[in-house]
């Protein structure tokens, strides 16, 4: 280390309260862990430094938090990362901007995150896509699906691409939490595909509006993905039973820290 680095270090470290210099001792102790990581040869995104500073983000959050990296902290972190990597990173002032969440380099991208207990390492799923609180529907009539759906297809015009952080956790026989995390990109193609999907009412849905669906299959009859139309209170769209073998695997982190336990939502 230069000397005039290691002297400010020095410096500022002297002038920590004990408190401050307990908080520095868990970061440290953050960045020494081990941490297994991949990535996708030739990604515009996963480059070998950004795979190494965005692990140390995830290790240095478990450092501190109880709970994974949620979607606003994936946003901030994702976009501070790019930027010391030269790239032209912007988050919009507006936090409910409807769309993306972020444009690099011009581009404009949709950030999601995924971290239930109950996540499906083969399937992905997004809790909420589009607020429906202003609209209705009948309990027959596939008309008001249709046009939910051209709702949909109207929202993906808002973004260029779809990234989604999944978190899993795993806990080990030696009282460790294994943390894994995979930064997942589901193709805008994909997702346009709904327009040719198949609609339907829940045949046993109780909800005013009832709930329906929209199921995009393969020519074989494989599910590919599906919009859920949720009724009652919630009223919103969200997309489930979405094959993880018809996105882009950009890159997988692993690591372990003491078990605690942890909640957070999907968003």
């Amino acid at each position: 280390m230069p000397e005039e680095i290691e002297t400010l270090f020095v410096s500022r470290i002297a002038q920590m309260s004990k408190g401050q210099l307990g908080v520095l001792a868990l970061v440290f102790d953050a960045l020494e862990r081990s941490i297994k990581s991949t990535s996708l040869p030739g990604s515009n995104l996963a480059t070998p430094e950004f795979v190494m500073s965005f692990g140390d983000l995830l290790k240095v959050h478990h450092g501190l938090s109880g709970d994974y990296l949620d979607k606003s902290r994936f946003e901030a972190g994702l976009e501070r990362i790019l930027k010391a990597e030269g790239r032209k990173a912007i988050r919009p002032l507006s936090r409910t901007n409807k769309g993306f969440d972020i444009t690099v380099d011009g581009e404009r991208w949709s950030l999601k995150t995924e971290g239930s207990q109950k996540i499906n390492s083969e399937k992905l799923r997004i809790g909420k896509v589009i607020e429906l609180g202003g609209d209705s529907w009948g309990t027959t009539d596939v008309g008001d699906l249709v046009r939910l759906r051209n709702r949909f297809l109207e929202h993906l015009n808002g973004f260029d691409r779809v990234f989604q952080l999944r978190y899993f956790r795993c806990p080990s026989d030696d009282g460790k939490l294994i943390h894994k995390y995979e930064l997942v990109e589901i193709p805008k193609s994909l997702l346009l595909e709904a327009k040719d999907g198949e609609l339907s009412f829940g045949a046993n849905s109780r909800q005013n509006p009832r709930t329906g669906k929209c199921v995009q299959r393969s020519q074989s009859g494989e599910v590919r993905f599906q919009l859920d139309f949720v009724g009652a209170q919630a009223r919103q769209l969200a997309i489930s039973r979405l094959m993880k073998s018809l996105c882009v695997l950009h890159a997988t982190w692993e690591f372990a820290t003491a078990f605690e336990a942890e909640s957070n939502e999907d968003t």
